[in-house]
C-alpha cells in the first residue's frame, strides 16, 4: 500500500506525487549544476600560468657583512642568522637552540653584539654586520682573542667557540673584563657544553690588555 499522499488536479486526474515531486526536482538540479559545470570548462579560455615570483613580499635590504656591501631580497620573517648561513655563506655563526638562549650565533651589529637567530635580518638595512669570518686582519693575523683562545686551549668540540669569540671580543670592548668576576658574568650568555669555562676566562684575560692597546686600529 502506497501510503505517499497523491494530490488530484481538477477534474480527479491524479497530480505529482510528493515523492515523484521531490526526486523531479533533485534530477533537475543536478542537470543544471552539470551543465554550468560543463559550461565554464568548455566556455572559459585556458588563462596561462602566472611565473612565480621568487621576491614577492621580499623587502630590499642593504647591508654590509664583513666590510662588503650586499642588497638583499629578504623575506620579513627571515633571522639574520639563516641570511648569513643560507644566502651568504658564511657559516661560521652556529645554530644551537634557536632561542637566543646559547650564544652560539652571536655576531656584531654596529659593533654591539647580538643574538643573531632572534634579530629580523630586515632590522639591519643601512648596518654593519661582523661576523667571525670578519674578525682577522687583511694579512691574515687572528685576532688576539681568537689567537688567545689557541694559546688558552679554551674549546673542545669548537661548536660554540665561534659565538664565545664574538662575545668575548663585545665583552671587552664594552669594559666588562676588568675581572674574573665580570668576566663570568658578562660571558654567561654563552654556554660551553664542553665545559671549557676555565680556559675561555684566562683566554679574555689575557687579550683583553692586547684588545685595548690596540683598540681603534682594528674594528671587529
Amino acid at each position: 500500500m502506497n501510503d505517499t499522499p497523491t494530490w488530484r488536479a481538477a477534474g480527479g486526474q491524479p497530480a505529482l506525487s510528493r515523492r515523484t515531486f521531490m526526486m523531479t526536482t533533485a534530477a533537475s538540479a543536478g542537470v543544471a549544476a552539470a551543465g554550468g559545470a560543463a559550461a565554464t570548462t568548455t566556455d572559459a579560455p585556458d588563462a596561462p600560468d602566472a611565473p612565480a615570483n621568487p621576491h614577492a613580499g621580499s623587502q630590499a635590504t642593504r647591508v654590509t657583512v664583513n666590510g662588503k656591501s650586499h642588497e638583499l631580497a629578504l623575506e620579513p620573517r627571515a633571522s639574520l642568522l639563516d641570511v648569513l648561513r643560507e644566502q651568504l655563506g658564511l657559516t661560521g655563526a652556529k645554530k644551537g637552540c634557536d632561542h637566543g638562549q646559547c650564544g652560539a650565533c652571536t655576531v656584531h651589529i654596529d659593533g654591539c653584539r647580538v643574538a643573531s637567530c632572534l634579530t629580523l635580518a630586515v632590522k639591519t638595512d643601512g648596518c654593519a654586520v661582523t661576523t667571525i669570518e670578519g674578525i682577522e686582519s687583511p694579512d691574515g693575523t687572528l685576532h688576539p682573542m681568537q689567537q688567545s683562545f689557541i694559546d688558552h686551549d679554551a674549546l673542545q668540540c669548537g661548536y660554540c667557540t665561534p659565538g664565545q669569540v664574538m662575545a668575548a671580543i663585545a665583552c671587552v670592548r664594552e669594559g666588562h673584563a676588568t675581572s674574573d668576576a665580570q668576566i663570568r658574568e658578562y660571558m654567561s650568555g654563552n654556554i660551553c657544553r664542553c665545559g671549557a669555562y676555565a680556559g675561555i676566562l684566562e683566554a679574555i684575560r689575557e687579550a683583553a690588555p692586547q684588545m685595548l692597546r690596540s683598540q681603534g686600529a682594528r674594528h671587529a
